[in-house]
Order: C-alpha cells, then sequence, then structure tokens
C-alpha cells in the first residue's frame, strides 16, 4: 500500500474519531492528524557508550547464565524500557515506558546492537505509554494509561519530529476517568490473527470491592478487550484477570496465551502467579473469586464464584511478577524452542525473600499442555538485591531475542551459536 494510501485510509478510520466522542485532542495531536506540522524539532537522545553501558556488560558477562550455546549482550541503553515492539521490516524498535516517552531504538549497521536511541514523536504528551505494538502492515498502535494512539507509518517517518499520529480511542475513553488510577495502569496490546487489536485492562486494586464488579466486567478492567483496527466494535474478551502485562497468539492454534500478577498481601508463598490459556472468547480465569490459581481471596471467600472458570496454564512462583511474553517463531534457537513461550519475571517484592529477576521458557505440548522452567538468570544476587528487572520479550527478524529491563534502562540480546 503507497504512502498516500495508508494516510488517506488511517485519516478516515480515525481522523474525526475524538471530535464524534465529543472529546478535545490537544493541539499537536490535532496538527499531526492533520498531517501538519507541529513546529517541534528537538529529540532526546540516549547515550549507548561509557561507564553505565560498561557496567551492564559486567553483570551480564559475570552474573547471567542460559543454556549452553546461548549467549546474552547489550543491546541498547533505554531509560524505563518496558514493552517492545519490533517493526515489521526490522528497521526499528519501540519501546514504551512508564513515564512520558516512547524510544525509537535503532541498529543502522545491521551489527545487532544499537547504534542510536531517541524519543520517538517528541511534539506529542504520553501518559504512561506502556505498550507498543504492531500489524502486520506496519500500523503501530500505542497503548497507554487511557488512550489508544496509531501510527500507521512509524517505521518510515520516526526519525522525524512530525509524523502521522490519530487517536483510535480517545483520552478518557479507553476505561472511565474515573477509574484512573496509578496501579496497574500499564497497558498492552497485540494484533491477533482475526486481525483485531487486543488491550489488557488491569484493574487498579489488589482486589476490587463487590460494587465494581459489574462495571469492570461491562467495561473489561479487570480483562483483555478486543477492538476492530479503525476503533469500533469493541468488546470484552477475556474476564476475571487481575493485571495481565503481556499476551500473544499461539503460532499454529490462534489461541490466546497471557500472564497475570495475583493478589498480594497472602503470604510469602500464595497465591502462584499464573499463564494462562484462552480456548474461546469470553472466558473467566477466576478474579477476584480467586487469587492465583485455586486460591481464594479472602474479600470473596463466602461468595459462589462463576460457573465455569478457567484454572491456569501454569502455576508460577508466587509474587514473581511475570509480566510480558512471546512466542518463539524464528529459526536461530534450537528446534525444541519453536513455538515455546519465552517471558520475563519481572521480580518481587511483597515477598520475604525475594524471587523472579529472571527469563522463563514455557514448552507446549500438542495436547496443549505447558511446562515453564527458567532461561535465563542471574540478576537477583545473593544479597536479594536486583541487578536488573526484565519486563519483556520480543523476538528480532534474525530469530534472536530482546529483553528489556526497566531496572537497569537497557534491554539485552540473546542469541545462540553465533
Amino acid at each position: 500500500m503507497k504512502s498516500s494510501t495508508v494516510l488517506a485510509v488511517a485519516f478516515a478510520m480515525t481522523g474525526g474519531l475524538a471530535n464524534a466522542q465529543g472529546q478535545d485532542v490537544p493541539d499537536n495531536l490535532e496538527r499531526l492528524s492533520g498531517l501538519r506540522t507541529t513546529g517541534v524539532t528537538g529529540f532526546t537522545f540516549v547515550e549507548q557508550s561509557g561507564e553505565y553501558a560498561d557496567g551492564i556488560k559486567d553483570v551480564l558477562a559475570d552474573r547471567i547464565t542460559l543454556p549452553d550455546g546461548f549467549r546474552i549482550e547489550l543491546y541498547a541503553i533505554v531509560p524505563g524500557a518496558r514493552s517492545m515492539a519490533v517493526a515489521p521490516r526490522g528497521i526499528v524498535t519501540f519501546v514504551g515506558t512508564r513515564r512520558d516517552k516512547v524510544w525509537s531504538v535503532t541498529d543502522r549497521d545491521g551489527d545487532w546492537v544499537a547504534d542510536e536511541v531517541r524519543n520517538f514523536a517528541p511534539s506529542l504528551t504520553f501518559s504512561i505509554p506502556n505498550g507498543p505494538c504492531f500489524s502486520k502492515d506496519g500500523f503501530l498502535y500505542v497503548a497507554e494509561q487511557n488512550r489508544v494512539l496509531l501510527f500507521p507509518e512509524a517505521e518510515s517517518f520516526y526519525e522525524s519530529p512530525d509524523v502521522a499520529a490519530f487517536e483510535l480511542i480517545a483520552q478518557g475513553d479507553l476505561i472511565p476517568v474515573e477509574e484512573e488510577s496509578y496501579n496497574h495502569s500499564a497497558r498492552v496490546c497485540r494484533v491477533g490473527p482475526d486481525d483485531r487489536l487486543y488491550i489488557s485492562l488491569g484493574q487498579p486494586f489488589n482486589v476490587h470491592p463487590p460494587e465494581k464488579v459489574d462495571l469492570y466486567n461491562e467495561v473489561g478492567i479487570g480483562g483483555i478487550i478486543r477492538i476492530n483496527r479503525d476503533g469500533s466494535g469493541r468488546e470484552v474478551y477475556t474476564y476475571g484477570i487481575r493485571n495481565s502485562v503481556g499476551h500473544d497468539f499461539h503460532p499454529e492454534t490462534d489461541e490466546l496465551w497471557f500472564t497475570d500478577n495475583q493478589v498480594d498481601g497472602m503470604g510469602d508463598d500464595i497465591p502462584p502467579g499464573e499463564l494462562n490459556r484462552q480456548t474461546e472468547a469470553g472466558q473467566n480465569f477466576g478474579f477476584p473469586w480467586y487469587g492465583g490459581g485455586s486460591t481464594r481471596t479472602n474479600e470473596y471467600a463466602g461468595e459462589t464464584p462463576p460457573e465455569g472458570l478457567v484454572f491456569p496454564a501454569v502455576e508460577t512462583v508466587a509474587h514473581a511478577a511475570d509480566l510480558g511474553m512471546t512466542f518463539y517463531t524464528g529459526r536461530m534457537f534450537p528446534e525444541k524452542y519453536r513455538n515455546a513461550i519465552f517471558s520475563a519475571q519481572h521480580g518481587s517484592w511483597d515477598r520475604t525473600e525475594p524471587v523472579g529477576a529472571r527469563v522463563m521458557v514455557t514448552f507446549i505440548d500438542d495436547e496443549g499442555n505447558a511446562r515453564m522452567e527458567p532461561f535465563a538468570e542471574g540478576w537477583l544476587d545473593g544479597n536479594g538485591e536486583y541487578l536488573g528487572r526484565p519486563m519483556d520479550v520480543a523476538q528480532l527478524r534474525d530469530g534472536s531475542i530482546l529483553v528489556s529491563d526497566d531496572h537497569a534502562g537497557a534491554i539485552y540480546r540473546i542469541s545462540y551459536g553465533e
């Protein structure tokens, strides 16, 4: 599709959306939606060498263990690096944060180390733009705390301060404004095999009160919603999750798999974290009646759970904070990793003895049974201090994988046999 056609389609899809929904569009977004300049010319560039980078390289070389044949290296210094989206042509990787920036990360010379990290769309003010994701035809979506933005040609124009941008879901329409919270506000998104956009909506409580249940089920808070790529057709696809910050679709079955972070304050060893498998629309995964796995919450202990609940495919270590994940479809790694899930355990806070801070791999058999084991670990030292906290996993075109770390402010590349 030619550039002019892409932009025309995007403008037709979203150009009048904000006004139709009665929302005020910030001036710079309005100008970018109209394909006009904003007057902003400056970028923030991140230094990629020096003492800080050398310190991270030392941690990777001295501390991180991997299966035989694999190695891990520093790919980029990226402040607050969270969820990642590798552009379809492989030119650039977009990295979300829980702050106010989306970063573009570019390896210009093809040596599998980033040469440049700069902020994307510098004229825009982002609000917790944790969740970037791409469609196969190159449309970049950014899921914020309470808005979804669309950039139809981000991979072509990311080096310009002005890039076509549209509000797919206007500010304040992703969730009701009164339900906004600093807690569990990092969204993730994926374009599914049905060419629809899937967005997770973590609920803001540890365990939300009964009077919120109906509203949250209606809106999709504590669930995953899906919409058409023009913003229409919103529906709740997944119910009964607490705060999912990672999901992806099985490459062969098209089933949705997702991680979920479970209830705090119940003890060191309960409830377990979750990796879930969804086989059809509308399934309910048990929260708030269950705090994780088969562990009932104290708040709903006297309530009868709904029928037909789905329990986890894998119960993970309590409070390890399983976050971003991706199915591996590359050919660099040995065959046994094909269609396995690589996922990040961010590390615990609500636990006497810290756990997590590692990359896990989950193998799935033909019946859908799953087995998870550590893949890369060592960011948690013997004193319980974090040297890094993996957050997300993405795959590069050569079959290597990237791991983001919002604690170290870095992205690592894991390769095999090079």
